[in-house]
């Protein structure tokens, strides 16, 4: 027995210009609970100060105000609590939104029942934020195309303050194009214009969609989807006089050409088109580079060095393999290694007075999480140097508990031993890349 977004689902694949006007019935109490269990219980709290438990204690007095709000089209979005977190290898701070726990899961399930639709229009070259892809395959994806296809130039890009630069009319705009339930559109509205609430100011919010959001993510994909995807399989590809690809991860994407010519032209005309829709090109992070085999081959006649392109938190480079066939190597962008190091060196020094196994867990914690993203083929050297680093800061450690607590390597390894530190492992190795792409 099929379930009502499986069949939005149906009718969304099969009927690809249908305009849905009945959605709401399906942001039910038991959608609304399933969502707010997917919330961290951990998670910051919003404006009204309520946390994960709280809300799950009192869902049966709030779910249903909120429900009868949303259908009433009278649901008053509360406004956004503004924080700041680091950027990797930068000071300045990206700014992160956290909406109120009821909200956030009202937004999930809105989200979920958006994704029905969008998760049949959405094309191969989009990546992030959709259920059962992800970073990796776009990583893979890049990976097949440059080895594989007639691949010379590629652009990287990045949209400069993209989740803050969204045009609401115009996103409004796209999402009518598949749905016309006015309950919807008033909630999406409400989202959009809700305030933020920074240093105890509340800001009107004119423009953009907060990071933090489940409902941004889709929103910002939806967007993207209109004013970049399908406006380059329709418009730009027929248009080229060579092989051209798109890999998009949300606001990161590289686009691969096989001539330098249509490269250049298209740079031209997609600066243009982003400021129709008031985005624009990072251009510290936007560059033109002959990148793939035959580049290789070109760059080694004039004696030049091979330049290398950074893409979701990898440099990647050209090489050759054992059998001396060309292959696309990798490994982590020192920004993100720095990272890394720098969180280790934090726990390592909080909790260094603690049992040696409270210190094992929580290194080994940090390192599961960066194996489980950087265990591509080829970065393995990458991973091992993180692992040394944290032997070796460890040991430190250890030994500024007292002042004749100096720890020799013997007895660190006894130590280690017994706590075992989690060895590197290469999660995706370059045997399961081919089937991970998306092509």
């Amino acid at each position: 027995m099929q379930t009502g977004l499986e069949r939005i689902a149906e009718k969304a694949r099969k009927e690809t210009k249908l305009v849905f006007t009945s959605l709401t019935h399906h942001l039910t109490k038991e959608l609304i609970w399933e969502s707010l269990c997917h919330i961290p219980n951990g998670s910051a709290p919003g404006v009204d100060g309520q946390s994960v438990d709280n809300a799950k204690e009192n869902f049966g007095n709030w779910s249903e105000e909120m429900l009868t709000a949303v259908h009433r089209c009278g649901y008053k979005a509360p406004a956004i609590r503004r924080v700041y977190i680091p950027k990797p290898g930068k000071a300045e701070k990206r700014p992160i939104g956290i909406p109120p726990i009821a909200d956030r899961a009202l937004q999930r399930s809105a989200s979920r029942v958006l994704s029905a639709i969008y998760e049949e229009d959405f094309l191969k070259c989009s990546f992030g934020g959709r259920p059962g892809i992800g970073a990796h395959n776009a990583l893979c994806t890049f990976n097949e195309v440059v080895a594989g296809k007639k691949v010379s130039w590629v652009l990287e890009c990045d949209l400069k303050n993209f989740f803050g630069s969204l045009d609401h009319e115009w996103l409004l705009r796209f999402v009518k194009h598949r749905v016309g339930d006015p309950r919807i559109i008033c909630l999406i509205r409400r989202w959009l214009k809700a305030g933020i609430l920074e240093d105890g100011c509340l800001r009107e919010s004119t423009e953009g969609t907060p990071q933090g959001g489940s409902i941004s993510v889709l929103l910002s994909n939806i967007y993207l989807h209109y004013v970049l995807d399908l406006w380059f399989e329709r418009v730009v590809k027929p248009r080229m006089g060579g092989e051209i690809y798109l890999i998009r991860y949300l606001d990161d994407f590289v686009v691969c050409f096989q001539f330098r010519a249509d490269a250049v032209r298209f740079r031209e005309v997609l600066e243009k088109r982003l400021q129709k829709f008031s985005l624009r090109l990072e251009p510290t992070k936007t560059k033109l580079v002959e990148f793939g085999r035959f580049a290789t081959r070109h760059t080694k006649e004039r004696g030049k060095r091979m330049e290398t392109v950074s893409f979701l938190g990898f440099t990647h480079f050209c090489t050759i393999n054992q059998k001396g066939n060309f292959m696309v190597g990798r490994k982590t962008e020192k920004s993100r290694q720095r990272r890394c190091i720098g969180n280790l060196s934090k726990i390592m020094q909080i909790d260094r007075h603690k049992t040696l196994g409270e210190q094992a867990k929580g290194i080994n914690q940090i390192l599961r999480g960066y194996y489980a993203y950087y265990g591509m083929g080829g970065n393995i050297m990458s991973l091992h140097r993180i692992y040394r680093f944290a032997e070796r800061y460890w040991r430190k450690m250890l030994s500024s508990r007292s002042q004749r607590g100096n720890i020799i390597w013997e007895t660190f390894h006894k130590i280690k031993k017994s706590f075992p530190l989690r060895c590197p492992r290469v999660y995706i190795p370059f045997a399961r890349m081919q089937s991970l792409a998306v092509l």
